[in-house]
């Protein structure tokens, strides 16, 4: 059985996963107000992502007898300055998801609940996935974006992203 506060952190990073998918929905919107589809799909495809993350660690909970809490989530809406700026903002975002994560590892290291550890390795994996992905829209951006033209592939790149859904056993 899982503990109180492994519980309590679990419910944290529901609510975290949640915010990530309005987040990037909200991204989603701010590139479809410039006309660059491809950016918002990249986006609308990271927010079904994260929602299907939050729903992962809330079957977890329930099937380990935990009762799921939801909190009013916060409103995600940024000003950007520029094409680049949201592109930073995922890859900060996503860190801050990677730390959250490690520490509900930490916490399950600390109290030998191995169950849990092997549920948080699939999200560890993904989240180094996550953050590659977040720093390689960057670098093309740098590279190609500022241009016409190359922002213009780069959308149609981007544009070409389908969701699929994770194979996690839970």
């Amino acid at each position: 059985m899982l503990s109180k506060k492994i519980a309590d952190l679990l419910n944290e990073q529901i609510n975290k996963e949640f915010y990530s998918a309005y987040l990037y929905l909200d991204i989603a919107n701010f590139y479809a107000e410039k006309g660059l589809l491809g950016y918002e799909n990249w986006f609308k495809v990271q927010a079904e992502e994260e929602r299907t993350h939050a729903m992962l660690f809330r079957q977890y909970l329930l099937n380990n007898g935990h009762t799921v809490t939801l909190s009013a989530l916060a409103d995600p809406s940024k000003s950007y300055e520029n094409n680049k700026a949201p592109l930073e903002e995922a890859l900060a975002h996503e860190e801050y998801i990677t730390a959250s994560i490690n520490t509900i590892y930490e916490e399950a290291t600390k109290q030998k609940d191995y169950r849990t550890q092997q549920f948080l390795d699939w999200f560890i994996k993904e989240q180094g996935e996550e953050e590659t992905n977040a720093q390689e829209n960057i670098q093309k951006f740098e590279v190609f974006g500022t241009d016409n033209r190359g922002l213009y592939l780069l959308d149609k790149e981007l544009e070409a992203r389908v969701f699929s859904p994770p194979s996690l056993q839970l």
